[in-house]
């Protein structure tokens, strides 16, 4: 199938066993795209929402990368790993003794503005070199903790050693590692048994679509899925220009309009209500291109 220029945000939800570019790259094969890119890796245990952004979108994938997100988590007590969830080896393990009221009473301190040691099975680098790829070789490094943001952790349910959490967090942050040392606050350790990304800054699972689905329907119906590119720029201020004004920014001019604060961002649309892409005040007070779309 001949790959093709497509633009557009494709909500997946992403199967148990997929890497997140594995699932990429079927999508890209599915809708025949020529570019694409994800919004953040989901490990292949995890499942969940994976927005691909094709085409012009990957222009503004960053702005997911950078957004808050939201987890369903089920942690098993009693058991720690290695990594952190279900696919690193058993490490320690310790009789179950722990009531609902003392999981309400540790999760506080993982809330708000913490700091976070991120674990050795990340992609995070070191002189060069991923961290898991020293983990699998049974290195283990010094990692500087990182600043991270936590809003909520809702606990849904616990029943003997299983308990189920809701995580609202800010970017960088790892649901494993809270696993792990939630386990050894609690004295008797944890893991991550599965995991369910359940939002990505404005999207939600509802309106996603698996790749078992996608497979089974014809190219028209697996377009009506993609959603605009301007989708991803939700809750940004918009301004809309005139022609001459939207000529100019397209050929990368800056244009005048009144009350402009330097430093302040806008969604921009030609006269006919179309994507120009992001202006940003400059120091002259001007309106400047700062990522348009590519137009023909």
């Amino acid at each position: 199938m001949k790959r093709r220029k497509i633009d557009g945000v494709l909500l997946l939800d992403k199967a148990e066993t997929w890497s997140s570019n594995g699932a990429l790259q079927k999508v890209r094969w599915l809708l025949a795209a020529e570019k694409g890119g994800h919004t953040g890796t989901l490990d292949p245990f995890a499942t969940g929402l994976l927005p691909i952004c094709l085409g012009e979108a990957t222009k503004f994938s960053g702005y997911l990368l950078e957004s808050d997100k939201a987890y369903l988590a089920t942690l098993k007590l009693g058991v720690r790993t290695a990594s952190g969830d279900t696919e690193g080896e058993v490490i320690a393990s310790a009789a179950v003794a722990v009531s609902r009221a003392q999981i309400e009473a540790t999760l506080p301190h993982f809330i708000g503005d913490i700091l976070q040691i991120p674990p050795m099975y990340s992609a995070l680098k070191q002189n060069g070199r991923p961290l898991y790829e020293l983990a699998r070789r049974g290195e283990t490094v010094e990692r500087a903790a990182r600043p991270v943001t936590v809003h909520s952790i809702d606990l849904v349910s616990f029943s003997s050693d299983v308990l189920v959490l809701r995580v609202h967090c800010g970017k960088g942050f790892y649901v494993r590692t809270l696993a792990d040392d939630l386990g050894l606050m609690l004295g008797c350790g944890a893991h991550l048994t599965a995991l369910r990304r359940e939002r990505v800054g404005p999207f939600g699972l509802e309106g996603s679509v698996s790749v078992a689905r996608l497979e089974t329907e014809d190219m028209a119906q697996r377009e009506s899925h993609l959603l605009p590119v301007d989708s991803l720029l939700a809750g940004m201020a918009r301004m809309d220009l005139d022609a001459e004004s939207a000529w100019q920014m397209r050929h990368g001019q800056p244009v005048w309009r009144s009350r402009l604060t330097v430093g302040e961002s806008f969604c921009v649309y030609d006269d006919k209500g179309g994507l120009l892409g992001l202006a940003e005040v400059n120091r002259e007070g001007l309106l400047g291109p700062k990522r348009l779309l590519q137009t023909t």
